[in-house]
């Protein structure tokens, strides 16, 4: 954690919320006294500050004092909650809480949340047009909801826009608290779990043109933008990058996600498609929908790894679970098409892929077994140094007879490591490795024959 840029925030957000209150109490006391404000005597709003991650971003955006009103409204739980509690005051004409001052009672949080009808009184009061400008704020264009700065909460179908709470999304909370980008924890709410690698490209063997098929990918992350903006492709081309991995397990799938999103610093996010598909109507496309919106406009590598679980081939529509499996998949086509980022989708078998997806992908890449020279060089670079392989040991000659995936390789590496330290040995055995090898293909119901 850096204390300097939380240190940076918390000055800045410090005089932000100082002005913050003063004007909410002179709000209060314009509604309550029915004093009038001259222009010139509202507190202006304080000097940014250069250091701050807060300020950069008020300052990137240009924000007006209601938009910076707006946004400090929206902080106000997380950051002071004690100021919004002169909302509680009651009507007590009515023996309740105002209804212009909004607001809506969390389960667990014992203060005041508010809602767009908050910000409306903040900012407008009585005044009609400027509620009706207030509103411009909460539309697709606006950049508070273009990237996903803040939200109106969806209120109920049948109930006013304004009532919906008014909330930061997490990802900007992180930066105007912590100053450092958020990172969403694995939950029935994000099932995606970031993977990482420590290795490098040095260690991933691929067959060469798998390789450069995969560059291909690299050379969009790299120069993707300059072809959509510079070169004006923007309204011939989408923006985001879709590929399918397929082959074997355990052949450089996972790895090269990680590779790229380690080259480019991109998070790469694994969906978890057990906490995915459900088997209540709608509820697949709402947990989509989740992982969705909250990796927009963030710069992530999505990973559905055994994809053909949820982007298997459509069925006919015999029956309503038939068609509302095909609308499932329907709706994931949707949603990747406008993802803006990479997504990369991997599966076992291509033909377990319905077609629809196929004419959408930039790039079809099969992971093949490796080679023998290729296994050789697995086999060479997967032992470690500590360890020292016996005289009868022949890494060319196992690599040649044993058709193993670079997966398989390691887990037999791990096996015979393991029973030397058994031995209190550094030596690795011939038989070790036999067994190991045996153990890989007795998983896949085949005999190893020496």
């Amino acid at each position: 954690m850096d204390t300097h840029l939380i240190s940076n925030n918390a000055a800045a957000l410090h005089d932000e919320l100082l002005w913050f209150a003063q004007i909410l109490q002179l709000r209060m006391k314009q509604y309550f006294e029915e004093a009038h404000t001259q222009v010139g005597e509202e507190p202006a709003p304080p000097a940014l500050h250069n250091d701050a991650v807060y300020s950069q971003i008020v300052r990137h955006y240009s924000m007006q004092v209601p938009e910076r009103l707006v946004l400090l409204l929206a902080l106000c739980p997380h950051l002071q909650p004690q100021l919004l509690d002169i909302f509680f005051v009651k009507n007590s004409t009515y023996d309740r809480g105002f209804t212009e001052f909004g607001g809506i009672k969390g389960n667990q949080h014992g203060g005041f949340l508010p809602t767009g009808e908050t910000a409306a009184f903040l900012l407008a009061a009585n005044d009609l047009q400027q509620r009706l400008q207030l509103q411009q704020m909460f539309t697709p264009d606006h950049f508070f909801v273009r990237d996903n700065i803040l939200k109106l909460a969806s209120a109920h179908a049948d109930e006013p826009l304004l009532s919906g709470g008014l909330q930061v999304t997490p990802e900007y909370l992180s930066y105007f608290t912590t100053g450092r980008a958020y990172q969403p924890q694995y939950s029935t709410q994000f099932p995606a779990k970031q993977i990482r690698t420590a290795l490098d490209w040095s260690d991933l063997v691929l067959d060469p043109h798998t390789m450069l098929e995969v560059e291909e990918i690299r050379t969009w992350i790299e120069h993707g933008p300059a072809l959509l903006r510079e070169w004006k492709m923007e309204n011939r081309i989408k923006p985001g990058y879709r590929a399918l991995f397929y082959g074997p397990p355990g052949t450089g799938k996972s790895f090269t996600a990680c590779l790229l999103g380690k080259t480019f610093n991109m998070d790469v996010y694994r969906i978890d498609l057990s906490m995915i598909v459900s088997k209540y109507i709608g509820e697949t496309e709402k947990n989509l929908a989740g992982v969705f919106d909250q990796a927009a406009n963030k710069n992530w590598i999505l990973f559905f790894d055994e994809a053909d679980a949820l982007f298997g081939k459509r069925s006919a529509t015999n029956s309503s679970n038939d068609r509302y499996a095909n609308q499932e998949v329907a709706y994931l086509l949707q949603r990747i098409e406008d993802f803006p980022g990479l997504v990369i989708l991997a599966t076992n078998l291509k033909a377990n892929i319905d077609e629809a997806f196929g004419r959408r992908f930039q790039s079809m890449i099969y992971f093949p077994v490796p080679a023998p020279a290729q296994r050789q060089r697995l086999w060479q670079q997967s032992f470690p140094e500590e360890a020292a392989l016996d005289q009868d040991v022949s890494l060319e000659e196992i690599a040649r007879k044993h058709e193993l995936a670079g997966g398989a390789i390691i887990n037999v590496v791990q096996y015979s490591c393991l029973s030397a330290l058994k031995r209190k040995s550094r030596t690795i055995l011939l038989k070790d490795i036999q067994t190991g090898i045996r153990k890989e293909f007795s998983k896949e119901g085949k005999t190893l024959n020496l």
